[in-house]
């Protein structure tokens, strides 16, 4: 079985130096309930690294903001996080029914810092171990008829381009409509403005793999593009500082265009052969 991912540490560590700083960006107070010790090793490892760390915060204000649009559309809404970590927008936001899925040691250890029966809105968490167990067992809770949204955040740069196929096969067998929110990243920016912290997650025992072509397994499954937003973008609009991006692209190429977070739907159309 797996242990707890370093990475979920790194990130929720990310998120809760933004609540306690006096000008939050997602505001996640609820991040600092899953540190302990050994997290908070985890996150002085990356203590240097101020763009990825902003950019982790950004996306993850994003999201936050896309959901709370879908609610306020839909109270119905289901939102299932795969790959959840330490993910606490059960407890942040307002409605919806929520599906929260990860490793089984990181689901215990998350049951013990913030018991989904402490959660405001309807939530029910789903361990599964990846590699070995059926997603789309492990879906079967979930009403087919509502609306869905499934989340994919931080994940996609450690999966190969197969294993994300697969999975979106799954979602789109067993929910005919539904939309994705996933983050993507490109080789090229994780190898020009991420060096750092891929040697410091590889460091860990993780590996990034993104591809040149990170949204080519939801074209081959059929799905269309809804939104796209660069993350740098976002965390130089969070931080007052929208004005630098015009200059700074023609400087940097490939650090806007190269990590977004994109919204996609699956409509009934089939996949194109």
């Amino acid at each position: 079985m797996k242990p707890v991912s370093d990475t979920a540490f790194y990130c929720c560590g990310i998120r809760m130096r933004d609540a306690e700083s006096a000008h939050p960006v997602c505001g996640d107070q609820f991040a600092r309930l899953f540190m302990d010790g050994h997290g908070m090793e985890i996150l002085r490892r990356f203590a240097g690294e101020r763009g990825p760390n902003m950019s982790n915060v950004a996306r993850a204000r994003y999201i936050d903001d896309l959901l709370r649009a879908q609610l306020a559309a839909d109270p119905r809404l289901q939102i299932v996080l795969l790959g959840c970590g330490f993910d606490s927008r059960a407890f942040r936001l307002r409605g919806g029914s929520w599906f929260e899925l990860d490793e089984p040691l990181l689901i215990s250890y998350k049951e013990e810092r913030l018991p989904a029966v402490e959660c405001p809105n309807p939530l029910r968490r789903i361990a599964i171990e990846f590699e070995r167990e059926s997603l789309q067992q492990k879906l079967a809770p979930l009403e087919q008829r509502l609306p869905t949204v499934f989340v994919i955040e931080g994940v996609t740069m450690y999966v190969s381009s197969e294993s994300l196929h697969s999975t979106l096969e799954v979602l789109r067998s067993r929910f005919p409509r539904h939309q994705v929110i996933a983050d993507l990243m490109t080789r090229r920016f994780i190898d020009t403005y991420g060096r750092t912290v891929k040697r410091i997650i590889a460091q860990l025992g993780a590996e990034m793999i993104p591809g040149d072509r990170p949204a080519l397994p939801f074209s081959q499954c059929g799905y269309r593009q809804v939104s796209s937003q660069e993350i740098a973008r976002l965390a130089f609009h969070y931080q007052s500082l929208g004005w630098l991006v015009p200059a700074l692209r023609g400087f940097f190429p490939g650090l806007f265009s190269g990590y977004t977070v994109r919204v996609f739907e699956a409509g009934s159309a089939p996949p194109p052969a």
